[in-house]
Order: structure tokens, then sequence, then C-alpha cells
């Protein structure tokens, strides 16, 4: 009799055990799965070439000439555009972040002269770089947003290059060139829809060597995978820059198109 009740005892004890164990493993459909939060740790970088459909306007002078009004499309641009290369970088490291922008263009144009007795032909190129390379800190950041705050500063240089052909001043160029820094500050913010789908934007203003330097934009972002997106936004950027008959006063905008890629 006593065998009979310890054996069944020890059935019920294991049957209890076994379903307090089963019922660890088995989560009832009613029940929130908790999903943890990824938080990248050390550095990541992020590199983006893009394309800029940008048109030029504003007031330049150069050579000692008087100013001119310039209102050109991105169409006009290109008519005459030799080369165009534009990258951005950022290295992360938590809230902290470097990160770097730089525009490169090279434009030609050759007309005749009317008379043809001091030259035939007069070529025109002009180079324009802009180099900015700052530092941030994410004042706010949670699983879908984050914002900077950064700083630092942009290198311009713009150069021109008068070339005559034929008549009197055959074989003859002048060059004329400015190259100045300006101090930069402002923010940078992200913005996740979905989990593919982002918003991201910046919008920058300083001074320096020109009397005004500012930079905005907003872009729409679409991630392929952990690695790979894509941006499709706005940018303008403008500078007022004049110094000893060197005007450069000239707003860039338009429609860009970048790839991202993280790593």
């Amino acid at each position: 009799m006593k065998s009979s009740v310890i054996r069944t005892l020890a059935c019920i004890g294991i049957c209890f055990i076994t379903g307090g164990a089963l019922a660890a493993d088995i989560q009832s459909p009613m029940t929130p799965q908790l999903q943890p939060i990824k938080t990248e740790s050390g550095w990541t970088f992020t590199f983006v070439p893009y394309f800029w459909a940008a048109g030029l306007s504003g007031d330049v002078a150069q050579f000692g000439l008087p100013e001119v009004q310039v209102d050109a499309s991105f169409s006009d641009i290109l008519d005459h555009l030799d080369f165009a290369a534009m990258a951005m970088g950022e290295a992360r490291y938590g809230p902290y972040s470097i990160f770097g922008d730089v525009i490169y263009s090279k434009i030609s144009g050759q007309s005749g002269t009317p008379r043809g007795i001091l030259a035939t032909d007069v070529e025109l190129s002009s180079e324009t770089f802009a180099g900015l390379l700052g530092a941030g800190y994410s004042v706010y950041e949670d699983n879908a947003a984050r914002l900077d705050i950064v700083g630092g500063g942009r290198v311009w240089s713009v150069k021109s290059e008068l070339s005559f052909s034929g008549g009197f001043l055959d074989g003859r160029s002048a060059t004329d060139e400015a190259t100045w820094v300006d101090g930069m500050a402002g923010f940078k913010g992200t913005y996740s829809i979905t989990p593919e789908i982002y918003l991201t934007g910046w919008g920058l203003i300083g001074a320096g060597g020109a009397d005004l330097d500012w930079d905005v934009a907003a872009a729409i972002g679409y991630n392929f995978n952990n690695t790979v997106s894509a941006l499709a936004g706005y940018r303008a950027l403008g500078v007022d820059y004049s110094n000893d008959g060197f005007v450069f006063d000239v707003v860039q905008q338009g429609p860009m198109l970048g790839l991202k890629v993280k790593f």
C-alpha cells in the first residue's frame, strides 16, 4: 500500500515539474514578445557618393572686370561641364561623429570675338572646390530619431583662366583665383518612418573669409539592407565672398541623388 502511494506521489511530482518546464517554454499567443534593442558599439563608417543637379545664380566678378549677374540652370551648366565629383563621409562612435563633404566641378566655354583683331577666340575655364570637415555630438537620440549639433570649417577655392587664340593676344592667358575658409555650425538629423524608409537633412550657417556661407538639405532614404541605402532630396548652398575685386556671391541649388554605404 505504502509503495503504491509513493509511486503515485512520484508520478504527480514528475508531471508537475515537467508541466512547469513546458509552461516556461511555451508562451501564450497573447503574450508580447519583446525585441531586444540593437545598439551599435565601436566605430561605424558611411560613404555617400552623390549626384547634385544644381543650377547657379548670383553675381561674380573676376579679372578686374565689373560684376556680372549669372543665372544658369543645370542644363546650361551641363553643356559646359568637363568634370564633377561629389561625396560625403562620416565616422561615428556613440554620440560623437566626424564628417566631411567634398564638391569639385570644372566647366569651360569658348566663343569667337566680333572683329578678331585682339583675338579670334576666347576660352574661359573655371574650377570650383568646396570641402567641409566637421564634428558632431548627438543631443537627442532614440530608436527612431537622432539630432546632432555640428561644427566645422569649409574651404573654398575658385579659379578661372582666360585663354586667347589668334590676333594680337594669340597664346596669351590670364588667371584669377581666390581661396578662403569659413567656420560653420548647425544641425544634422535623421528620422526613421519605417525600418526601410527614413528622412535626413541638415542646416549649416557660418562666415569667415566670406561674409556669409550657408548650406541646407532635406532627403528621403530607403534601406535596401543594413549596408546599402539610396537617397533622394534637394539641396541649396550659398556663399557671399568678395575681396580685392574678386566677387563670388552665388547660390547653387537643385535635386540630389546619392548611394549610402555603411560599414
